[in-house]
């Protein structure tokens, strides 16, 4: 069988030397001095290769076992709570709370727009130290030397071989040994989420990234071989022509055309054109192309291969199966029998119209469960009605609870702008007794209650339909009586005084408890609001935020959904409420986290 471009004579081979992720080596070497000192080299430097990913690994897999075991049993314990009176801590359990809060302070704050978007200086941080570590492993170990060895045909010529071809191949194995690690970062159902506890979607920054750290890893793999087959090889062009024709440097050249594809895909303006579910769709389908483009470049290393179309396909095949489980009930036909099927929920629905800003639909139906679903989760809505290719992530603002009967209330709200939204939202304009058809798949996303502590002073501050995530926060509470000392408010911002329909028997049951203040403000009209209040323009978030704290006593929580400029804004005013010195002081008012839909927070 033809190896890929060695310079082994294997027909001699007295012993052949099996390298893993690698062609088996010629024992002994009947080559020139030269070309088996540089074989040496080559062997060498994907031994160490081959090795550092297992560390890499390891180190991954060290980290989130201690990540699962902090979890559990590192986190301070919470102390016994007496009513109206003020948490007190130990002091293990103060240096841990201002460590955190120093951390907050620094890390929480968004990172460089331009270069990375809407992320906070965390997500930065983890960036920077995977991609660093991966710098390291990519030099380290190699001996770089330059071999002359003779060119059998032509005496006259020579081949130039250098520690760029160990080197080049040293990245090709770091792009290989991520690729398993870049699709778990990007999996809806995903593995890390049960370790860690953090929401699917917030390892969505690090799968970008990683992916152009691949991207560039592949790219300088390729320039490097280039340059070695097309100008260190000679005679030329013939070395190079008899290079380039082989299956597996057509399999490569495949690889990384797709590979530049998806980047070129993820271009904000690209995906402005195209719509950001022909983007994902597209995505998924020549990621797969890529994997196998990969097994015929280098099948060698199909042990990051074989991992990673498991991966793949344990997240879509997860996903079918949460879809059908949630669907599969009890069909009562026309003549009265029933029979077990797939059945959609049936929603119904009420349209508020907005003609500047899209109108703002809601669905109200009830879901046959086994359990309900945490606070702050979300479920992916599909239309059969408009499309079954596109699922939406919309956010329950019903609370989760089962009926007697196995029901839940699912109560959902979107601002129908364009494409399939839009099409539901005509629907129910032109049949609005009609019920709508709904596939729900789900729940994902992390619990808001565990990220809250006993005793937390909570604000919850929202803009337009992100009211749908601190929602349910809110009705949790209005179930209990609360402490006289523990504060709990929502600053709602909209564009309209009556866009408060859009939830108004919610909001009336919030009213109710009488110990949850709510604020509602419209940035567009004057009207004025149930509270007594006129409406404004757009609040100061800072003071708004600033007097919340200055009435608490103790530790509070800010929850927040609504406009990336908003959570911009957020991010840095709480992190300058966060103080490690007042809480070592006995202060707990310097304790402020923050949790919000759509980033990694703490």
């Amino acid at each position: 069988m033809l190896q890929p471009r060695h310079i082994q004579n294997f027909s001699d081979a007295k012993q052949l030397e099996p390298h893993w992720g690698y062609v088996s080596r010629v024992l002994p070497c009947t080559n020139d001095a030269g070309s088996c000192a540089y074989l040496d080299n080559v062997y060498h430097g994907h031994d160490l290769g081959m090795l550092y990913i297992g560390i890499i690994w390891a180190t991954i897999g060290a980290i989130l076992l201690i990540w699962a075991i902090a979890r559990k049993s590192i986190r301070p314990s919470r102390e016994i709570i007496e009513i109206n009176k003020p948490l007190q801590k130990s002091r293990t359990s103060r240096l841990y709370t201002a460590f955190i809060a120093e951390t907050r302070k620094r890390l929480l704050p968004d990172g460089p727009h331009a270069i990375f978007g809407r992320v906070s200086r965390l997500q930065i941080v983890l960036l920077a130290i995977l991609a660093g570590y991966l710098l390291i492993w990519s030099f380290l170990g190699f001996s770089w030397k330059t071999y002359k060895t003779p060119v059998k045909t032509n005496p006259a010529l020579h081949n130039t071989r250098t520690t760029l071809g160990p080197w080049s191949d040293r990245l090709g194995v770091l792009a290989y040994g991520m690729l398993p690690f870049s699709i778990l970062l990007s999996s809806r159902e995903n593995l890390l989420s049960v370790i860690t506890g953090v929401p699917y979607h917030h390892f969505n920054f690090l799968h970008r990234w990683l992916g152009y750290i691949i991207l560039i890893q592949s790219l300088l793999h390729t320039i490097g071989w280039t340059i070695i087959e097309a100008k260190l090889y000679q005679p030329q062009p013939t070395t190079a022509q008899q290079w380039i024709k082989q299956p597996y440097m057509i399999w490569g050249c495949v690889a990384i055309i797709l590979l530049t594809i998806m980047w070129v895909l993820t271009w904000p303006s690209i995906i402005k054109r195209t719509g950001y579910e022909f983007f994902r769709k597209v995505h998924y389908l020549i990621a797969l192309i890529f994997l196998g483009a990969c097994w015929g470049h280098w099948e060698h290393l199909k042990c990051f291969l074989i991992p990673s179309f498991i991966f793949w396909g344990v997240d879509r095949a997860a996903r079918l199966i949460r879809t059908f489980l949630l669907h599969y009930n009890l069909i009562t036909k026309e003549d009265g029998t029933t029979m077990a099927g797939f059945q959609v929920s049936r929603a119904s629905s009420q349209l508020f119209e907005d003609a500047k800003s899209g109108h703002i639909v809601r669905l109200d139906f009830d879901q046959k469960q086994t359990s309900a679903w945490h606070i702050g989760q979300h479920f992916f809505l599909t239309f059969p009605q408009s499309s079954i290719w596109q699922a939406h992530p919309l956010t329950p603002l019903s609370l989760p609870f089962l009926t007697g009967e196995g029901l839940a209330r699912h109560s959902y709200l979107f601002r129908a702008k364009s494409g399939e939204t839009k099409k539901i939202a005509e629907m129910v304009k032109a049949f609005p007794q009609a019920s709508t058809d709904v596939i729900l798949t789900g729940a994902y996303g992390g619990s808001i209650l565990e990220s809250i502590q006993e005793q937390d002073n909570i604000m919850c501050i929202a803009g337009g339909t992100g009211i749908t995530f601190v929602l349910p926060v809110l009705l949790h509470y209005a179930r209990f009586a609360l402490p006289s000392n523990r504060q709990i408010s929502l600053l709602w911002v909209v564009r309209n005084a009556t866009d408060e329909e859009w939830i108004q028997p919610e909001l009336d049951v919030i009213r109710q408890h009488g110990g949850i203040e709510v604020i509602i403000r419209s940035t567009r009209d004057g009207t004025p609001t149930k509270e007594g209040g006129q409406s404004s323009k757009r609040p100061d978030l800072q003071e708004a935020v600033r007097s919340f704290l200055a009435t608490c006593t103790g530790a509070s929580s800010i929850v927040a959904s609504g406009p990336g400029e908003m959570l911009t804004e957020l991010r840095s005013i709480v992190a300058k409420s966060n103080s490690g010195k007042r809480i070592m002081r006995g202060e707990n008012e310097g304790n402020v986290r923050f949790i919000s839909d759509n980033r990694m927070e703490w």
